[in-house]
């Protein structure tokens, strides 16, 4: 076995876990660590959601929201933060930007808006289903919903103060799309000191399988750790749940 990163030096205690990933394990301790799950909205992930209306196969995100409701029940019964982050603008997209931002050009949902106008003002809306959490991963108590307009969910969004006000120095990613807004995430991450450990089985990419292969790739040479929902739950399951202070 590879020895573990330099960060799992020192790390002891009950709620302390080495983590099975590639390129090698990684200690953890699930008191500085959340599980961030990525745009897992109907848009994404459910039939006549953007994604859907824009050609693009949804065909393996049923299996991928079974996979992260596994995370996600194992996450929250060892008393770990889940934060859900949702992609869109507001109503009227000002927050998308017009023409002279790159968004406007890029992003699909747009394209696909112009390209229909009977859909504009459906697609990513905040208050509307498209922008909506899937239903099987609805939000519960404790867990934390942030918004963001770009793809990475670090960019003007309050990810990174609600994690460090947290003490959180470790995430564990899942959700939609493992070669955009996951791995722009992640790559973002990086560059602010975050240990970022993706769960291959529980995201899901956009496009052919060599979109999936190739981030994986980049997270495992270049920007973090990569596991699995098994060995997360297998690692994470048997820890105690934190008391509460009286």
């Amino acid at each position: 076995m590879q020895g573990e990163p330099g960060v799992g030096h020192g790390l002891t205690g009950p709620r302390v876990v080495t983590l099975p990933a590639r390129p090698e394990p990684i200690r953890v301790n699930a008191d500085e660590t959340a599980i961030v799950v990525i745009d897992m909205q109907n848009a994404y992930a459910s039939e006549g959601g953007y994604v859907d209306l824009a050609g693009f196969d949804i065909a393996g995100a049923a299996s991928t929201i079974d996979k992260i409701a596994t995370v996600l029940d194992t996450a929250r019964r060892a008393g770990m933060q889940v934060i859900f982050l949702q992609n869109g603008w507001d109503p009227d997209y000002v927050e998308a930007g017009g023409p002279g931002s790159p968004n406007w050009h890029k992003s699909n949902a747009l394209k696909t808006m112009r390209a229909r106008p009977e859909l504009q003002g459906q697609l990513l809306a905040r208050g509307g289903w498209d922008y909506a959490i899937v239903d099987a991963l609805k939000p519960q108590l404790g867990d934390i919903s942030l918004h963001k307009t770009r793809y990475s969910a670090f960019f003007n969004s309050q990810l990174d103060s609600t994690l460090r006000s947290r003490g959180i120095r470790y995430i564990v990613f899942v959700g939609i799309a493992t070669n955009v807004c996951v791995e722009s995430t992640l790559r973002d991450g990086f560059h602010l000191e975050y240990f970022g450990v993706m769960l291959e089985d529980a995201t899901h990419h956009l496009g052919p399988p060599m979109m999936q292969e190739a981030t994986v790739y980049n997270v495992e040479k270049f920007f973090g750790w990569v596991s699995t929902t098994q060995d997360f739950c297998g690692s994470f399951g048997q820890i105690p749940t934190e008391l509460p202070q009286e």
